[in-house]
């Protein structure tokens, strides 16, 4: 079973969802950039939420049923992104949380680890970049072919880069609903590897359910705006600050981020590594299991 309630702050709605017993141990997860919270697979979710845990996830602004946002109006950065985490605790009544990020979720994670340690019981951070890493800049340089700068981080693999390019070389966005679902599809199939079966119509259903969900399907790009307006927006420096129980996900054939888990558990003191075999960076069945073990016995202190 499962309960939704809208989180209402200083205009902004947030779309969130519940399951599990409200007396258990909450587990809060944060989704990654332009992503809705139902990207969090039921599966995963069901999963923790029988081992005992209250599992609650939510749409960012800009994604889903939570407000799509006039930014040229109302503009706003990744700070409020982050902050929105805070907002969805509050609203459930929580002073803290065990905190579970997938990709740019795991970042502003760590950022609410460094800025807020009290709301934070534990960290998972899951097909993640470091906090102050400019992953951004990395992106953008091996997009455009440009040198990597000594010390970044590594780059995207190649049939990352090239799937982008081509994107981008294709100039005209999806005209269509079916442009737009196949499009998707097509680059859920890059980010989900070339190791673990794709299941084609399982993600072509999943991206029907996110458009016809979203208030407004193109309010995503806010996202990007709002990090392409300050790409030195991260705090630098700062992980050894990071006091929270930490445990980093990464998937052997991660195609966007790759190496940057065990970058992320060389800075946090005390964090743990996890190289989950044949994921990439996406949460498919096969690794629900294995997953749902580590957050479980992470949030237990049994790790």
């Amino acid at each position: 079973m499962s309960a939704e309630k809208i989180v209402s702050n200083n205009g902004i709605e947030l779309w969130t969802e519940s399951f599990g017993d409200p007396r258990d141990p909450a587990i809060l997860l944060v989704m990654g950039s332009m992503s809705q919270g139902v990207v969090w697979p039921d599966g995963l979710v069901g999963r923790l939420a029988a081992a005992g845990r209250y599992v609650i996830r939510y749409d960012h602004r800009d994604t889903g049923r939570s407000t799509a946002v006039d930014f040229a109006a109302n503009p706003y950065t990744w700070a409020d992104l982050r902050d929105d985490i805070v907002r969805v605790m509050d609203a459930y009544g929580l002073a803290s949380a065990h905190v579970v990020g997938h990709s740019a979720g795991g970042l502003i994670g760590q950022w609410l680890a460094v800025e807020s340690p009290e709301r934070v019981e534990t960290l998972t951070v899951i097909g993640s970049s470091p906090l102050g890493g400019r992953e951004g800049k990395v992106l953008m340089a091996a997009l455009m072919g440009e040198e990597q700068p000594e010390g970044s981080l590594p780059p995207p693999t190649a049939a990352f880069v090239d799937f982008y390019r081509a994107a981008m070389a294709a100039g005209a966005p999806p005209a269509t609903r079916r442009e737009r679902v196949e499009a998707q599809v097509a680059e859920a199939r890059l980010l989900h590897g070339p190791e673990l079966p794709f299941d084609e119509e399982a993600e072509r259903a999943l991206q029907e359910r996110i458009l016809d969900r979203a208030r407004d399907p193109d309010s995503v790009v806010n996202h990007r705006m709002a990090g392409m307006a300050d790409l030195d927006f991260e705090p630098v420096g700062v992980l050894d600050r990071v006091k929270a129980p930490t445990l980093v996900v990464e998937g052997t054939r991660e195609p966007v981020k790759p190496g940057h888990g065990a970058v992320i558990a060389e800075q946090i003191p005390g964090a743990q590594l996890l190289m989950v075999e044949g994921m990439g960076h996406t949460l498919p069945e096969e690794v629900h299991a294995e997953l749902a073990r580590a957050i479980t016995a992470h949030t237990a202190g049994r790790m």
